[in-house]
């Protein structure tokens, strides 16, 4: 962190890089799925004349994740959503036909809900995606007759959300990946990281473990109950992959505490008993636990992490404890005015925009509206990252369908070869989609903007006009939104890394309560730091985006990061450490309301750097740090 608060730029376009080029597991798998289903989905409206092809596709690219059963999940969620929508909205637009006043206090009151709900609630983007289905068909009663709007219209509506979305259904139960198989693999990624850990340096061993347990056990709490949602495999199964998810998370958290006088020879037997565990789990198999290396003296750690590896051989994979679950709205959903500031501020630049394209009568640039609902986000950092994003995915998609409609749409004849078009055209936006969320989103505007230039009607298209009017509504929007969301009610990301650090010591404090025996079952609580602390990261890695008057020191972002990274380590040496003195809990409650409240928020990073010593030591460096 030190060196992204020296040379900020720098570091991003590094991270851009590898984030462009990195091979992740599934990646490429995912790349060529979503990059055929968009084919098969033009193939069907050129030939069935289902509108809007384009937006289709782009459903496809925006909702498609790794997990066959969440594809299936996402898609008959939005068929549903797209029945009530129908159902809904057809007596309003009967009601406000004639009233553009009482339709535009609609479209501010409908868009207020749903954005508001979305960021103060688990329901997340999909709440500004809500709003923005309601916000733009209620736009479109300007400019066709009302029976048509009412009838015909909606219900092309219906069939451009719900045919691609049935087509996903049928492709993922044919070709997605099974939850029981990615939590498989997860399983199998941590076993093979413990191994490569606990054979590395103890100054590497952490970062060799730092991606796998920013992931937090969400991921693998989802896939467990999709898994018996779906039925994807017996019960049994499914029961050992969650207990074994569990046990793998907590090991990696033994490996990442494990002292450095622990001999290489004993660390090196553990990490062969790794790896014959992680070919077991990859071959379909529970681990045999008579092969793993015994280990008498289990009063150590190095002892307790082979008997961890000793209990995934059980049925319940080491673990019955279930995750808790998380409320629908988050702790401070109606005491918090962010929210709804957030929601006001994104409502008013749709609302803007909607004007500024109406009263120049330029439908063309409709894309403007679109743009601050896809666009917004808590804060400035963010919007303004995911605006540059959108516009450099824009010109780059815009750009192969241009390319497309000069050298390749003259010589197509047949919907095969508009298929080999979307298809080929579509790989470098699947590509970059598939990847970190620090770029995906630039790969969906890469497909969307190309799909917009190639497919117009039934039919490929060779108007540029269409090109030209969705970048213009795509840089007016950017526009708009940048406007707002930097001159009224700005939030600097610096603002919610405070959060995230408030979170962290507070969840520090509790695990520090536990009693000794119980401190090494804290999970859950070590999970939520080591994902708190990763979205902390993020947020100090956007700052350079934010306007340069409301941008922090450098020195304080390094402070920052350093901070964090302490009590991140701190994590695994207060569960499997010595235990700490009585008043550690309350000393790091303390720190949390201090870096919860802005006068003591500010970080000095006086020793915080140095991440080792005992917990005492962490102790007073992260108060020294929080007291600035």
């Amino acid at each position: 962190m030190a060196l992204a608060a020296d040379a900020p730029w720098a570091q991003l376009a590094r991270q851009t890089w590898l984030d462009l080029q990195a091979a992740a597991p599934g990646r490429f798998d995912m790349t060529w799925k979503v990059a055929l289903l968009c084919a098969l989905v033009a193939a069907v409206a050129m030939v069935f004349k289902v509108p809007e092809a384009a937006i289709g596709c782009y459903l496809v690219i925006f909702l498609a994740r790794p997990n066959g059963a969440d594809n299936v999940q996402q898609a008959i969620g939005v068929i549903g959503l797209a029945s009530v929508v129908v159902v809904t909205l057809a007596p309003v637009i009967q009601a406000t036909a004639d009233l553009p006043l009482l339709r535009i206090c609609v479209i501010a009151f409908v868009s207020f809900a749903f954005v508001f709900l979305g960021a103060a609630s688990r329901l997340g983007e999909q709440g500004s995606i809500v709003a923005l289905v309601i916000a733009f068909v209620l736009t479109l009663v300007d400019h066709l007759p009302i029976g048509e709007i009412a009838t015909r219209g909606l219900l092309y509506a219906w069939q451009m959300a719900a045919m691609p979305m049935a087509l996903m259904i049928v492709f993922n139960l044919v070709f997605g990946t099974s939850p029981h198989r990615l939590l498989r693999q997860r399983v199998v990624d941590r076993l093979e990281a413990a191994a490569a850990a606990l054979e590395a340096s103890m100054s590497e061993r952490r970062a060799r473990l730092d991606a796998l347990l920013s992931e937090g056990l969400d991921p693998a709490a989802q896939e467990v109950v999709q898994a018996r949602l779906f039925h994807t495999a017996p019960a049994d199964t499914v029961r050992w992959l969650s207990g074994a998810a569990r046990t793998t998370y907590r090991l990696l958290l033994a490996v990442a505490a494990l002292p450095d006088d622990v001999p290489a020879k004993r660390c090196a037997a553990i990490a062969r008993s790794c790896r014959t565990a992680a070919e077991a789990v990859k071959a379909g198999r529970r681990p045999d636990t008579t092969a793993l290396a015994p280990d008498a003296d289990r009063t150590d750690l190095a002892a307790q992490i082979a008997a961890m590896l000793e209990d995934l051989g059980a049925p319940n994979g080491g673990s019955d404890a279930a995750p808790p679950k998380a409320p629908f709205f988050l702790a401070d959903a109606f005491s918090n005015p962010d929210y709804q500031r957030y929601a006001l501020k994104t409502t008013a630049a749709a609302i803007l925009c909607y004007l500024i394209y109406s009263l120049i009568n330029w439908q063309g640039i409709h894309t403007a509206m679109i743009t601050c609902y896809v666009a917004a986000l808590g804060t400035t950092a963010e919007t303004v990252h995911k605006l540059a994003l959108r516009i450099s995915g824009c010109l780059a998609g815009a750009a192969i369908g241009l390319f497309s409609i000069l050298f390749v749409i003259p010589h197509l004849e047949s919907v095969g070869g508009l298929m080999a078009l979307v298809f080929v055209g579509l790989l470098p936006a699947a590509w970059v989609a598939a990847g970190s969320e620090r770029i995906s989103y630039a790969g969906v505007q890469v497909g969307l903007a190309f799909l917009l230039t190639v497919l117009n009607g039934f039919g490929p298209s060779l108007d540029m006009d269409s090109a030209r009017d969705r970048v213009v509504g795509i840089l007016l929007g950017n526009l708009v939104v940048y406007v707002i969301f930097t001159t009224i009610w700005p939030r600097s990301a610096l603002l919610d890394v405070r959060v995230h650090l408030s979170r962290i010591l507070s969840t520090l404090a509790e695990i520090a309560a536990h009693p000794p025996a119980g401190r090494a079952d804290a999970v859950d609580e070590a999970a939520r730091v080591e994902t708190e602390a990763e979205q902390a990261n993020q947020q100090l890695l956007l700052l350079p985006f934010e306007p340069p008057s409301q941008r922090p020191a450098q020195a304080t972002v390094a402070s920052l990061g350093a901070l964090i990274t302490l009590t991140r380590d701190t994590v695994p040496a207060l569960m499997f450490g010595a235990a700490p003195d009585a008043t550690l809990a309350d000393r790091l409650s303390r720190a949390a309301a201090d870096v919860s409240a802005e006068a003591g928020a500010r970080a000095s990073g006086d020793g915080a750097a140095d991440a080792g010593g005992s917990l005492a030591d962490r102790a007073r460096r992260i108060e020294r740090a929080v007291a600035g």
